[in-house]
């Protein structure tokens, strides 16, 4: 029944989600965490629908960093001037190349995953690497460890809240809310973190 059902009249809220969340490596304003959390809770009633959307998330975020890293390494001249002919993206793509740089194993894995959370971090973060002059393995590895973190979290953000509140607009707003928290509180950490570092 559960993935049945899931294919029923809530699919096109689960196809939304996984599509926003695959375009969010090149369009970092799409509500991808919010339409994934809108699935959430338009499925909350079928059984393994977390399970099988997490999963579904973690495969569209990692799809979506080959595919905008296979295009920065082929030089696509739209996807170039889109992205870094904004001030803002550039300078990111710069810190994370500085970031990643020397970086033993374990420490470049922890930029990939914190960049995850931090608004832009995705796009700033494969744009680096499509540029970088060798794009190894093990960066792969941890975008998918990243993806797969990344989707655990939303999707169990959506799915608590979905439980602790008896209306869906309710459980939205809630989870939406500490998501731009948690994302906030991220983002001021690495800030805080880099000028500590260039002091």
């Amino acid at each position: 029944m559960g993935t049945a059902a899931l294919l029923g009249s809530s699919s096109w809220f689960c196809i939304a989600a996984l599509v926003a969340v695959m375009g969010d490596a090149f369009l970092p304003f799409l509500p991808s965490g919010t339409l994934v959390v809108l699935a959430v809770l338009k499925t909350d009633r079928i059984h393994n629908a977390p399970l099988l959307l997490g999963l579904g998330v973690a495969v569209a975020s990692f799809l979506g960093d080959v595919l905008l890293l296979t295009l920065a390494r082929r030089g696509a001249p739209f996807i170039r001037r889109r992205l870094l002919s904004k001030p803002q993206v550039s300078s990111a793509v710069r810190r994370v190349q500085q970031a990643l740089d020397g970086r033993t194993s374990r420490a470049a894995a922890v930029v990939v995953v914190i960049a995850r959370f931090v608004p832009g971090g995705r796009t700033a973060l494969d744009l680096a690497m499509g540029h970088a002059p060798q794009l190894s393995r093990s960066f792969l590895r941890w975008s998918a460890l990243s993806a797969s973190v990344w989707a655990s979290y939303i999707v169990s953000l959506g799915w608590l809240n979905s439980h602790w509140f008896s209306t869906t607009w309710l459980s939205l707003a809630v989870s939406c809310a500490a998501a731009t928290t948690i994302s906030a509180a991220v983002a001021r950490l690495v800030h805080r973190n880099r000028r500590a570092g260039l002091s």
